[in-house]
């Protein structure tokens, strides 16, 4: 039987291909409706599966802020990439949040270090870097707040240029390496993030 050739919109398009800086994902395989899911290529041979995730399941636990942090001061977020978990601690220690996340793709997307949050906006909107622009031209320079926008419900602006703690309305991302830097969120456990976290917030990428 002869395939049909997959007919989307543009906007599909881009929202199939789009994998810099936002969290598309790496593999759809062995995930509830996966097969046969927009974005997924029959005729590309299938992506390199990841290592086994028995190993980031056992390395989901909770953990002490005290290794990491001077203080709690304005509160904390880690981010542990290899265990693909947030942690959160509020200033008082009254509070403890662990959620899953994404995380990116590979080692040299992968930024480390301190920062914190600069900026919190409740239906974000998108728009492609510079460099996304020239390698990807019919992608569209806006993606207002709403189900198409790959931001999510929630966004915390990082002090690194680009870089944010986002919702996500594909599910598919979180627990998978699929990023080009930020850290994704189901969009329920950014909107909790979002109500705990402030401007000045300490966050910490391991």
């Amino acid at each position: 039987m002869t395939r049909k050739p997959l007919l989307i919109s543009t906007r599909r398009q881009f929202l199939a291909g789009a994998s810099s800086l936002i969290a598309m994902p790496a593999l759809a395989q062995n995930l509830p409706g996966a097969e046969g899911s927009e974005g997924i290529d029959p005729l590309r041979p299938a992506p390199e599966p990841e290592p086994n995730v028995a190993r980031n399941i056992s390395a989901f636990r909770s953990k002490d802020w005290r290794p990491y942090f001077d203080s709690l001061r304005n509160g904390a977020i880690l981010v542990d990439i290899d265990s693909r978990a947030l942690h959160y601690w509020s200033a008082d220690e009254t509070v403890y949040k662990l959620f899953p996340s994404s995380v990116p793709l590979s080692d040299d997307l992968t930024r480390r270090g301190r920062t914190q949050v600069v900026r919190k906006v409740e239906g974000p909107s998108w728009s492609p870097t510079p460099n996304m622009r020239k390698r990807n031209p019919e992608w569209p320079a806006y993606i207002p707040p709403g189900p198409d926008n790959p931001l999510g419900t929630h966004a915390l602006y990082l002090g690194w240029k680009y870089y944010r703690i986002h919702g996500t309305h594909d599910t598919r991302k979180i627990g998978r390496k699929s990023s080009n830097g930020c850290i994704g969120l189901y969009n329920e456990h950014i909107a909790q993030l979002f109500k705990l976290a402030r401007n000045g917030t300490q966050v910490l990428l391991i």
